[in-house]
């Protein structure tokens, strides 16, 4: 029986403003976790959501990572732990949900139109500020569904568990072995019934999705030395064999105009195509006129819509990144560099294992530069790795998350996969052993990441309704797995 949540809605409508102000008081801390000089406000904006969540009764942790690895002068920032209600209800299912509290570099003379710590809200409801979407907006709508229900006087449906870092943009150092650890029986998260994140996007900006894979990505270096130190094209071309121009020649011969991956046994490894998963792409609310307003031309590989997002989610891409140590500040130098590092990665999807694309990758490599015949040396690395993700969208925590956003949007959810990498996703699966749910609140067009970063008051507002109504239809959803 679908809950009334008639009440909830109201609260959260009359509370919008005040929710708002939270998220204006959460972006006016620049919890910038690559900056070294901003680290104690990535710990202040920490220990701000901890308190948030302590004045409504969660009972919270600041759990202490560590030193940084490599940084050891550093301390990582804590993780922010906490359960709602403070005491367990055993007679109720057990929700844990992930977010980050830390976010990405900002600066006024990037480009942004308005300060990026300052949220700033136009004639059209959008508020811009850093970490607004990503995922500040997000991680407050689980605070704000908290005291939504405490206002209202609606049974919270759940436990509630929460776990809230400070150093996803910088690689979640830490993390995953605290993760671990902490789903071990008896300890802080080994209730879990199932695993919910909201720190993903709607693949347009009208229909809400439910998110049920993420391709993975293995990052590789070509390194290719020869000369003792750089030199002079006017003294030595013609004379010494070039690693730049070894370079160009061995990673040219990756990928081809149209993003076919020319490594040998590549395509091998990936999942065959069913006819059930080829139904899934026909309905999804993208149009190419999608595809080209982002890419702001018409340069995409497919003409097709399907073969887009099968490009895009189910199938691995190579793209290439940029080259070290050779000259690419404007102007003209008439340098020869004596050793340049090459940079790319494969976005590896179902079922490539990340150490058969390693083999691929450095035999391959290894061959074209072989064909060259060069002095040089090289070296192929691979630098980091993250694996793919997919789970079933007929779990009940998928179909429960359905039935809350047909409740909320008056629409049924597409079910996507996304070409980007949250390896968190695969450690809370593999260490709970439990279903994991992506369910995005922001839009396509939040800019995450980018100047202009923003969320719209209507996915904050409705937002938090659809996870507060996420937690009663979960509660009482069917366990088929």
């Amino acid at each position: 029986m679908a809950p009334n949540l008639d009440s909830y809605f109201k609260t959260v409508d009359d509370n919008a403003d005040h929710f708002i102000e939270r998220l204006r008081q959460a972006v006016a801390i620049p919890s910038v976790s690559a900056e070294e000089e901003r680290r104690p406000d990535v710990v202040k904006m920490g220990m701000w959501l901890k308190e948030q969540l302590e004045s409504l009764g969660a009972h919270m942790e600041a759990r202490d990572l560590g030193k940084q690895p490599g940084k050891e002068h550093l301390h990582l920032p804590p993780a922010i732990v906490g359960s709602y209600p403070a005491k367990k209800d055993d007679s109720k299912r057990t929700i844990l949900v992930y977010g980050h509290y830390d976010v990405q570099p900002a600066n006024l003379s990037d480009g942004w139109n308005t300060e990026p710590f300052k949220l700033s809200i136009d004639d059209k409801g959008r508020m811009y500020g850093r970490g607004s979407t990503d995922d500040k907006g997000p991680v407050l709508g689980w605070v704000n569904v908290i005291e939504a229900h405490q206002k209202a006087g609606v049974d919270f449906p759940v436990n509630l568990l929460m776990c809230f870092e400070g150093m996803e943009e910088y690689g979640s150092e830490g993390l995953d072995d605290f993760i671990i650890a902490e789903c071990k029986p008896g300890k802080f998260f080994a209730d879990a019934d199932a695993v919910c994140i909201s720190d993903n996007y709607w693949l347009g900006t009208e229909k809400p999705c439910l998110t049920y894979g993420l391709r993975g990505c293995s990052y590789y270096s070509i390194e290719i030395s020869g000369p003792g130190q750089d030199l002079h094209s006017g003294v030595f071309g013609g004379t010494a064999q070039e690693p730049m121009t070894d370079l160009v020649r061995v990673m040219g011969t990756l990928v081809d105009t149209n993003g076919r991956i020319q490594i040998p046994g590549i395509y091998e490894l990936v999942a065959p195509l069913t006819k059930e998963e080829q139904g899934l792409y026909e309905n999804i609310a993208f149009t190419m006129d999608n595809l080209y307003e982002s890419l702001g031309s018409k340069t995409g590989i497919f003409d097709k819509k399907e073969e887009t997002l099968m490009g895009r989610w189910r199938y691995p891409s190579l793209s290439i990144h940029g080259v070290e140590g050779a000259f690419s500040a404007p102007g003209a130098k008439t340098v020869i560099p004596a050793k340049v590092v090459g940079k790319f990665s494969i976005r590896t999807v179902p079922d490539m294992e990340p150490h058969e694309v390693d083999q691929l990758v450095y035999s391959y490599v290894n061959e074209q530069f072989k064909k060259l015949g060069s002095k040089n040396k090289l070296n192929c690395y691979l630098q980091h790795s993250g694996k793919w993700w997919v789970a079933s969208p007929k779990h009940w925590n998928f179909t429960a998350a359905a039935k809350a956003v047909e409740k909320v949007w008056k629409v049924q959810p597409d079910l996507t996969r996304e070409g980007g990498s949250i390896p968190v996703t695969l450690t809370f699966e593999q260490a709970t052993g439990k279903n994991v749910l992506l369910l995005p609140m922001g839009s396509s067009t939040d800019a995450a990441h980018s100047i202009n970063e923003k969320l719209d008051r209507g996915n904050y507002i409705t937002g938090t309704k659809l996870l507060g109504s996420y937690l009663h239809y979960v509660a009482e959803e069917p366990m088929k797995e």
